[in-house]
């Protein structure tokens, strides 16, 4: 398995899927079609072969469509039986209740994966 990596944009997040189980997905997730976005992350975690997952999430912001497909993502995680360990470390704009509340909802419905939050400050 190679590592995974794209670009981000305006409207596609910048992520990056190891191997070794470093997983990284951040920036914004507005897609046109999330059916067709989601689909090579999602058989990339379903194929992943690693003992321990620590994945980064840090999406200032995502649609409707985007959420379910990354609750898919996470459920596939958690499903994957090759994977022992996996945590996910939530990233979230100080007073973005929003966001951690997703989370909370994402974390309430998997079995194995840990959840960690990390509140940031936006620059200015």
């Amino acid at each position: 398995m190679e590592k995974l990596i794209e670009i981000g944009s305006d409207y596609m997040p910048y992520v990056e899927f190891c191997p070794n189980g470093r997983l990284k997905m951040e920036g914004k997730i507005i897609p046109e079609d999330a059916e067709k976005t989601f689909a090579p992350w999602i058989d990339y975690i379903k194929n992943l072969f690693s003992e321990e997952v620590s994945f980064d999430i840090n999406l200032m912001y995502f649609n409707t469509a985007s959420s379910k497909k990354l609750m898919e993502l996470l459920r596939h995680l958690d499903a994957n039986n090759n994977i022992k360990k996996a945590r996910v470390n939530w990233h979230y704009e100080e007073g973005d209740e929003d966001s951690l509340e997703v989370a909370e909802i994402f974390e309430e419905t998997l079995l194995k994966v840990d959840f960690h939050y990390f509140e940031y400050q936006e620059c200015e």
